[in-house]
């Protein structure tokens, strides 16, 4: 389900990095944060979720991570200090003025969608999706598994999960150096940070997605956390349309 391209737009990130995104619908602003190796249009809008969303009535907003899409891919270590996508993040936040907004995740997203909510992020709502307790709690784990991933591109046995991750970046033209540069910004958040999570949030992964520990624990650390699951594991669950619709249906409530 391919939608029509959108142009990107740009914003100068923490430091001046020349990051993109991208938005489609007019109402109320939601920020929507891709996973690894991705960007705006591989995860939310060739499969139709941000036209999902913006049928609600939302303005959709979607930006490419540093190192992802369109945005820019540097190779220096000073590019990525801890917590530069939380950064980002606030810096499109500034940019576009937003004061009154929704803000959701996949994967990474959702971890940087949970650091900018431990550092202040004020949202009315919020949506975890392909993301776990684990992977919020005990960032190095998956880190590990990406910088063995990266750096044995072209030694994998086909159709194991590593050649499928290989695939996919070269379908989303990913550079392998700057994505690298990525895991060395991971940032754990504290059990207690979660805890203080007091707005609604949605806790959305695929019935057979472990990748990043367990979605329901997650939902129960928050006071108004709430569990659903769709179909298919990490990778497949971004192709089903249950996912913008699920997201749709809790931010419209």
């Amino acid at each position: 389900m391919a939608n029509s391209p959108i142009d990107p737009e740009f914003f100068d990130g923490f430091d001046g990095a020349r990051l993109a995104w991208r938005e489609t619908g007019k109402g109320r602003p939601v920020i929507l944060i891709h996973g690894y190796f991705s960007d705006a249009f591989t995860n939310w809008i060739r499969y139709g979720h941000a036209a999902r969303i913006a049928e609600r009535g939302f303005r959709v907003i979607m930006p490419d991570l540093r190192a992802h899409g369109s945005s820019a891919k540097p190779h220096d270590a000073a590019s990525y200090p801890p917590d530069v996508l939380m950064r980002d993040g606030f810096a499109l936040v500034e940019h576009l003025g937003l004061t009154d907004y929704d803000l959701a995740g996949y994967s990474l997203g959702g971890r940087t969608t949970m650091r900018m909510l431990a550092n202040g992020a004020g949202p009315r709502r919020v949506v975890l999706s392909g993301m776990g307790y684990q992977g919020i709690v005990h960032t190095a784990g998956r880190g590990r598994y990406f910088h063995h991933v990266l750096t044995n591109l072209g030694s994998f046995e086909r159709g194991t999960n590593e050649w499928m991750i290989e695939a996919f970046l070269k379908t989303t033209k990913g550079d392998p150096e700057a994505l690298l540069r990525i895991l060395d910004t991971f940032v754990d958040t504290p059990p207690e940070a979660i805890a203080a999570i007091t707005q609604p949030a949605l806790v959305l992964t695929g019935v057979d997605d472990d990748d990043n520990g367990s979605g329901a624990e997650l939902a129960a650390a928050m006071p108004n956390g709430t569990f659903r699951e769709i179909p298919g594991n990490h990778m497949s669950a971004v192709i089903k349309p249950e996912l913008g619709q699920e997201i749709a249906d809790f931010l419209a409530a």
